[in-house]
């Protein structure tokens, strides 16, 4: 008799490892769930910084590279150690049978195999034996080295079944038996089950050797990767934050030069060094920034020469201009002397040179505005009076309905004041019609001070809606048709300079009946009521500031 498959060099498996050694049960994969109390946490996460993604993804890429390393060596070093182990064991195991369990009668008692199986365990092999026999055909019996240890029940069913099944013998099978295995566990301990009989005859065999060793071992080795791990995660991080640093610094410095660059300060450039891709960024900034510099430098030479043209022209024209309106005012006198056919040519030539005077006095004050010389005097001023005065001087008061309070003091500038109201009355009775309602009151500001507003509403055709953002421009005429018309363009400008001057502002707007139609336009001046502070503030070396205009 002889132990079965023992010229082979391993036993066989009878079912699939069910991994003992492993750190914990998992949980079946799925979906991952956020409840809604956590939910808003993960949306305060967002990675908004640079730095942070490149930190987060060096992490993510350091974690991914060290557990699957750090799996595959505890992969590599489980077979490795458990192969060892259970050949070692199942090979001293078959040599035991074959030497010892296949010299015992086909019949053997109880004492037979329970010394026998001391016998094979006597060497301290690290494993206890069980021999199970028949005294009597059907009348198993049971002889182990340490029943306490090991029994029956601790042999798997289906490890019982295999090792009991008869093979047929064939060249590719020369025996009938074989020497199978299985890992099992039994109270949280690792244990490794093998099992034969003896060919010809004779009791079957089965080993049963703890591994909790080599569990102790191969946690100690998961624990060692798993700082290891944690290990290469924290020194990635250290990595990204000085590669994150290395590549931010350029940005950062690129972003302060563009910040710059945009405050107006266009001689900014970055020092450049090296041949990478942020050093060819920072000389295509430096290029981009030095032809902007020089379109702009040329752009302010153009409008610099521009308006000391208009300047020099406007003050050119005054002296011709000043003679031919004494010219044209003796003509006037004159007027009702003059022959029937010439005297329609002059009135023509009136109506044009006082056009004409009122255009160049408008450019004029355009170009203190642009130059920047255009001041405040300020004055103690009574609205109604101011818009009394205003309306009578121009002899409007017929065509003008004005809602005003007496007392209604402010400390504005009169003559620029008189030049907004001028150009916003006069602009809606000319396209407007009369009558025009002037109505003024007084509203909360910001920073708590008051502030004057006047609306002046006429009950004309209303203001296109294409036209309304570009009522304030500068020469913009509403009808393309009709682009000869006696203003000059420039007033409801000029209006806007001097409301801005004060520190206030124009708005434009439709007034809508109750039927749902344009019943008018609605121009609304708001200026602070004590322009004190803004003259100060101005006069600082800003655009406007105090004192005569020149």
């Amino acid at each position: 008799m002889r132990a079965a498959a023992a010229g082979e060099g391993g036993g066989r498996a009878v079912l699939a490892d069910p991994d003992p050694h492993g750190a914990g049960r998992r949980l079946p994969a799925g979906r991952p769930c956020v409840t809604k109390g956590n939910r808003g946490v993960f949306a305060r996460l967002r990675l908004s910084s640079l730095r942070l993604r490149l930190v987060v993804v060096f992490a993510l890429v350091a974690l991914t590279a060290a557990v699957s390393a750090s799996g595959i060596a505890y992969w590599l070093n489980r077979e490795a150690v458990l192969k060892r182990t259970q050949d070692s064991a199942l090979n001293d195991f078959r040599q035991e049978m074959q030497n010892r369990a296949a010299t015992l009668p086909l019949r053997p008692t109880q004492e037979d195999l329970r010394r026998t199986s001391e016998e094979m365990t006597a060497g301290g092999p690290g494993y206890q034996v069980l021999l199970l026999g028949e005294r009597a055909a059907g009348k198993p019996i049971v002889g182990a080295s340490d029943p306490d240890v090991f029994t029956l029940a601790d042999v798997p069913v289906s490890l019982r079944e295999a090792v009991d099944t008869r093979r047929p013998v064939t060249d590719a099978n020369p025996y009938p038996y074989h020497l199978f295995w299985q890992r099992t566990e039994r109270g949280g301990t690792p244990y490794l089950v093998g099992g034969t009989r003896i060919d010809g005859g004779g009791p079957a065999g089965y080993m049963f050797k703890s591994l909790a060793a080599e569990k102790a071992d191969l946690n100690s080795l998961a624990w060692s990767l798993g700082i290891a791990t944690g290990l290469a995660v924290i020194g990635s991080v250290l990595m990204a934050q000085v590669a994150a640093s290395t590549v931010l610094r350029p940005v950062r410095r690129l972003g302060e030069a563009a910040r710059q660059l945009g405050e107006g300060k266009l001689d900014t450039r970055l020092r450049v060094t090296g041949a990478d891709e942020l050093s060819d960024l920072s000389r295509t900034f430096n290029s981009a920034a030095e032809n902007l510099q020089k379109k702009v430098a040329d752009m302010s030479a153009r409008e610099e020469s521009s308006r000391r043209f208009v300047a020099d022209m406007s003050h050119e024209l005054r002296t011709p201009l000043t003679a031919l309106t004494a010219v044209t005012e003796v003509l006037e006198d004159e007027q009702d002397s003059l022959d029937p056919m010439i005297a329609p040519a002059v009135a023509l030539v009136v109506s044009e040179t006082r056009r004409l005077n009122n255009l160049v006095e408008n450019l004029m004050e355009v170009t203190r505005f642009d130059a920047g010389t255009a001041r405040l005097v300020l004055d103690d001023v009574d609205i109604a009076d101011q818009i009394t005065a205003c309306i009578d001087a121009r002899a409007w008061l017929d065509a003008v309905d004005l809602d005003a309070e007496r007392g209604v003091m402010c400390r504005l500038d009169p003559r620029r004041l008189d030049v907004i109201l001028a150009n916003l009355i006069g602009n809606a009775l000319k396209h407007g019609g009369s009558p025009v309602r002037v109505s003024v009151r007084t509203e909360p500001g910001a920073d708590d001070e008051e502030e004057l507003v006047v609306a002046v509403r006429d009950h004309g055709p209303g203001i296109p809606e294409e036209v309304l953002p570009h009522v304030f421009d500068r020469f913009y005429k509403a009808s393309a048709q009709r682009p000869r018309s006696d203003g000059s363009g420039l007033g409801l400008s000029i209006a806007m300079e001097n409301a801005l001057i004060h520190g206030g502002t124009i708005t434009a707007d439709n007034s809508v009946g109750e039927d749902g139609a344009v019943d008018g336009a609605v121009f609304v001046l708001r200026l602070p009521r004590d322009a004190s502070a803004v003259a100060r503030a101005l006069g600082t070396g800003t655009r406007q500031g105090k004192g005569e205009d020149e």
